[in-house]
């Protein structure tokens, strides 16, 4: 039988040990993304877990952390502009990028210093 992709379950971006309440800060309250239970033998491990659309994302905690500021995750959007204005009137730092035809686009830095994409096709 062969095999063949679905589609991406999940990504994880990292961040420093014992700073779930930043990220919870920061993924739930300020993006809006929902937080999900981590199975009770991972959840042992730190990190908090979110849903975002049809996807996840997982921070993971660790003592040997490095922000990834190239490699990044992009979440696509609905209504971009909304979620620009909110993360203004909330201080979050936006670095506009216009150069990808047919989207509208920015990045940001999570409080850990990971870089991340949004984006809405036009």
């Amino acid at each position: 039988m062969a095999y063949s992709y679905q589609g991406i379950d999940h990504v994880q971006v990292a961040a420093p040990k014992n700073q779930e309440d930043e990220a919870r800060a920061f993924y739930g309250k300020k993006l809006g993304f929902q937080e999900i239970r981590k199975p009770e033998e991972l959840a042992k491990r730190g990190g908090v877990w979110f849903q975002v659309g049809h996807h996840q994302l997982h921070v993971g905690v660790g003592n040997d952390f490095h922000p990834a500021k190239k490699a990044h995750p992009a979440f696509e959007v609905k209504n971009i502009k909304d979620l620009r204005s909110k993360l203004m009137e909330l201080d979050v730092e936006i670095i506009e990028d216009n150069s990808l035809e047919g989207a509208e686009r920015f990045y940001l830095h999570d409080p850990f210093g990971n870089r991340l994409e949004f984006l809405e096709w036009l």
